[in-house]
């Protein structure tokens, strides 16, 4: 195609972030809940005996980073309420979701809920760490990189065990809202 004949679409613009993110929108993207552990920080004479915060999130920037160790990645907003708990947990489950779990993504992304009460499809695991049943798979990790990028934080965990769950399309999520992968 020729400059003369490329359509005002194609051509490059300057980045803005409305047009940031409705060109990323166009992207799928799988979903994933992840949860997390952490120790409580409030001193005993307050209370708190040290007892565990729970956190889990919806997230759509799930990836694998490496095969050899294997590493995978996601990100977490700066200002997130899971922000906290997330910035001091040892280890992670990140919940691959079916595409019959949008319940499970719309709760882990609302805010101002407790979500584990809210979503009652899960039990404790390792290190306390709340699983998600019905999900397709499932990965118990261990943080080893936490990176800030911009409003963001980016998360590398090296899973240590792996569930297969259901067997199943994926969620997935776009044009800012939830959908399933088309049969070929």
């Amino acid at each position: 195609m020729t400059t003369a004949q490329r359509s005002r679409t194609d051509e490059l613009r300057p980045v803005d972030p409305e047009l940031f993110r409705t060109l990323l929108r166009r992207q799928a993207s799988t979903v994933t809940v992840v949860t997390a552990v952490a120790r409580g920080t409030r001193p005993a004479c307050l209370g708190d005996m040290g007892a565990p915060l729970r956190a889990g999130f919806t997230a759509t920037s799930f990836t694998s980073v490496s095969l050899d160790p294997p590493l995978v990645s996601f990100c977490l907003g700066a200002t997130s309420s899971s922000s906290p708990v997330l910035d001091r947990a040892e280890h992670v489950a990140v919940h691959l979701l079916a595409a019959n779990q949008t319940e499970a993504a719309r709760i882990f992304s609302t805010k101002g809920v407790d979500r584990f009460a809210a979503y009652p499809y899960w039990e404790a695991g390792p290190f306390g760490l709340p699983l998600l049943t019905g999900v397709l798979g499932r990965l118990l990790c261990r943080v080893v990189h936490r990176v800030p990028a911009g409003d963001h934080s980016l998360v590398i965990a090296e899973p240590l065990a792996l569930a297969e769950g259901v067997d199943g399309p994926p969620l997935l999520h776009h044009r800012g809202g939830y959908t399933t992968a088309a049969a070929a």
